[in-house]
């Protein structure tokens, strides 16, 4: 039905043949889910969901959370049923077919490597936020910002980046303990917020819930949704997991339940201390988050409200008189963020990898250092572009970017759940999606409707990203793909038997 199929035992073969140590728990799993999500979506893009739907970003919460929970529950099949590195790749790839598979990697794309660059942009707001308010210096903002948030260059977010790709082209890489300690960091800073605001809340701050209706609501839950990418990043340890087909689900469906029950009382904590309403033009005009026309109106009143500052919690509990812990919350987001771009970077890599495994991209790519032992040239690649986009553009641009080419793959697998069921009942599933056939439509319809509430200027730059990745497929990965070869992958046990053809397929 769908053509150039990679079957499922074809690729839990060459997982068997190549797979990796399988050292990973529920507990490990959850908290890498946990270190990977919490970032710069809750430490940053508080701001932004504000300017888009002031206290209703807390309906945004919930209507982001429930669409990643119901894709969740498809991912926890998929990932318990087939579990090897590739993510949402790999089981399109299973399922629906190479074209299909080709079109979530490259759309992985813009998940991975431009996420890695707003969390960057992300860091950055705290790192310069931080510097002025500990040392007293001025940092032009020239070079804090890019052309579309009033600047020229986010020289900060340039040198972060570029640091990360120095540590994965030389080896250095998180251990769980390591990655655990972070995530305390991250959960222990998040909780004195919490601790802080809570008991000072004013219920004049929720009133209006909704400035700019239901529609402003749509649009911040559509960005907003960058705060929970990341927990599919779980996925892509699968081959390095032990029983996977209990502990993938745990590991999923545990950090973002962690993840969005934090979200809500930060939310909380914002708006009940220090209010989030929208900044409006002269006109009464509604003001776009990441423009220069914002940066001028914020510059006007001095920064004074929560929907102009780059450090959003930080600048919070500032606000309510607290500046020491807000200096220490500015420290933990310093110190915790890069672990976010190094985990969102080496995903991109390991998607990168296995495309190239599959012939799709070329064998350079995977490509190894004879000193280091790491894919160098592709680390290298991802690096350049990371830094690219943090150095000219603002965290709720590429947020938003990273968002459209999530929901296609989260759309993709949640297909793929309905897809197998049908084509391959027999096959066993150690974890089953409860009533597959409301949750899998679910979050199809809640991916559709989220991709639509992005703005126009984002939906056109996936499309124009779709079409040239579809004009790279037909010049180039169609022709060279293993399985369009009629090559499959055998097990280690037959290693020395040469690849065995199959049927061609069109």
């Amino acid at each position: 039905m769908f053509g150039r199929v990679k079957p499922l035992d074809a690729i839990l073969a060459t997982a068997e043949k190549k797979s990796l140590h399988r050292s990973l728990g529920a507990f490990q799993l959850t908290m890498l889910g946990v270190g990977a999500v919490i970032g710069t979506g809750i430490f940053v893009l508080t701001a932004e969901a504000a300017q888009k739907a002031g206290p209703g970003m807390m309906l945004s919460f919930v209507i982001a959370g429930f669409v990643c929970a119901v894709a969740a529950l498809c991912y926890a099949e998929m990932a318990s049923m087939v579990p090897v590195s590739g993510s949402a790749y790999t089981y399109s790839y299973a399922v629906m077919g190479e074209l299909v598979a080709w079109m979530v990697g490259w759309a992985l794309i813009l998940e991975y490597a431009i996420a890695a660059g707003a969390v960057s942009v992300g860091w950055s707001g705290y790192m310069i936020g931080f510097v002025q308010n500990s040392f007293h210096i001025t940092v032009p903002l020239e070079f804090v910002r890019g052309p579309f948030d009033g600047g020229l260059i986010n020289l900060p977010a340039m040198a972060i980046a570029a640091v990360i790709t120095c540590l994965l082209v030389l080896g250095t890489k998180e251990s769980a303990t390591v990655n655990a300690v972070l995530v305390a960091i991250k959960i222990a800073a998040l909780s004195l917020f919490v601790a802080l605001t809570l008991p000072v809340l004013k219920s004049g701050n929720f009133v209006p819930f909704a400035p700019l209706g239901f529609t402003g609501i749509s649009g911040a839950a559509a960005s907003i949704f960058f705060a929970y990418v990341g927990f599919d990043a779980v996925s892509t340890a699968a081959e390095e997991t032990k029983n996977p087909q209990r502990n993938m689900p745990i590991g999923l469906i545990g950090s973002l339940a962690i993840c969005t029950v934090f979200y809500m009382l930060v939310a909380s904590g914002v708006i009940g201390t220090v209010g989030a309403q929208p900044v409006f033009g002269p006109n009464h005009e509604v003001l776009s988050p990441g423009t220069p026309a914002l940066s001028q109106a914020c510059a006007a009143i001095q920064e004074n409200a929560v929907v102009c500052s780059k450090e959003a919690l930080a600048w919070t509990l500032r606000s309510v008189g607290h500046p020491f812990v807000g200096w220490l919350v500015g420290a933990a987001a310093i110190l915790a963020l890069p672990s976010v771009i190094l985990m969102m970077m080496f995903g991109q890599t390991r998607i990168f990898f296995v495309m190239s495994r599959d012939g799709l991209l070329p064998e350079f790519f995977s490509k190894v250092h004879p000193k280091f032992h790491t894919p160098h040239v592709i680390t290298i690649l991802t690096g350049i572009f990371v830094a690219l986009f943090a150095a000219f553009f603002p965290v709720g641009l590429l947020a938003d970017v990273s968002n459209s080419g999530t929901l296609f793959a989260f759309a993709a697998v949640s297909i793929a759940v309905i897809v197998l069921r049908r084509t391959d009942p027999l096959r066993h599933r150690p974890f089953r999606t409860p009533a597959v056939s409301v949750i899998a439509p679910i979050s199809i319809v809640g991916c559709v409707y989220l991709f639509a509430s992005l703005s126009w200027a984002t939906i056109w730059l996936f499309v124009g990203w779709a079409v040239i990745g579809l004009g790279v497929y037909y010049a180039y990965s169609r022709s060279r793909s293993h399985v369009g070869r009629g090559l499959v992958e055998v097990h280690e046990a037959d290693a020395d038997i040469p690849p065995q053809p199959v049927p061609p397929i069109a």
